[in-house]
């Protein structure tokens, strides 16, 4: 049998074990195990880890822990590789796309409120979201740490709340999205990009307070939903700026 010491920092502590937080603790083990696996084995993803020191050395997931070994694990700062040459997660490309699990059908609406390119539907199984944010390059977002664990997830986050607007602010902080594509700009239902409408070819669907009070409209090209500016887009608003005013 071995045995190492770890510690882990800051918000990597409420993923673990009571009795393991805010302090070094034991762990033993059996054979060769990577650092990646016994940081796993705690319940903390890799996806929420972005160093890890041996002994005062920074090390890389690969690394092979040795009898005796003092690991400090720290967390994702959101700084990325040029900040931090030690820096332990993949830099992500261009605006950042998500994709979530089936329990996070609001915190969906809201990112796409806030014109995120975000991917949900309530019927993906496990392994088709791992397979989908590897292939299309997505965030995942998840409750599910198991989820994160799989070796196919390069980008992903663990929501701690169970409050969908505190979820929201949870991602825009947790990867300095001050800056947005812009609201009211994607189908809240569907995800797709809103097109111009003339009032005259879907006059037909609105309601009589609609049609009299209001002439600027949008249509989802998919979903055919309708938007304008009514009071929901006001109270939208305050919403965003709110949730954007906490990072």
């Amino acid at each position: 049998m071995k045995q190492a010491y770890f510690r882990f920092y800051s918000d990597l502590n409420n993923l673990l074990a009571p009795n393991q937080r805010g302090r070094e603790f034991p762990l033993t083990f059996n054979g060769r195990q990577t650092v990646k696996h016994l940081i796993e084995s705690l319940g903390v993803p890799h996806t929420e880890v972005e160093r890890i020191q041996a002994n005062g050395i920074a090390i890389d997931f690969s690394y092979l822990v040795r009898d005796g070994d003092h690991l400090n694990v720290y967390p994702f700062s959101g700084n990325g590789a040029e900040a931090d040459p030690a820096s332990l997660q993949v830099p992500i490309n261009g605006e950042p796309r998500f994709i979530l699990d089936i329990h996070l059908g609001k915190l969906a609406r809201y990112l796409r409120m806030l014109g995120f390119d975000t991917w949900y539907r309530n019927d993906y199984e496990d392994p088709e979201l791992a397979r989908l944010a590897n292939q299309e390059q997505r965030i995942l977002l998840t409750r599910d740490r198991r989820l994160l664990m799989r070796s196919q997830v390069i980008h992903g986050y663990c929501i701690r709340s169970l409050d969908p607007k505190q979820q929201l602010i949870e991602v825009l902080q947790r990867f300095n999205l001050e800056d947005y594509p812009g609201p009211f700009q994607r189908c809240i239902r569907c995800n797709s990009l809103l097109e111009p409408v003339t009032k005259v070819e879907i006059e037909h669907r609105l309601e009589p307070l609609t049609r009299k009070y209001f002439d600027e409209f949008h249509i989802c090209p998919d979903c055919k939903q309708i938007y304008w500016k009514g009071s929901h887009y006001e109270r939208m608003q305050r919403f965003i700026h709110k949730a954007l005013h906490k990072i």
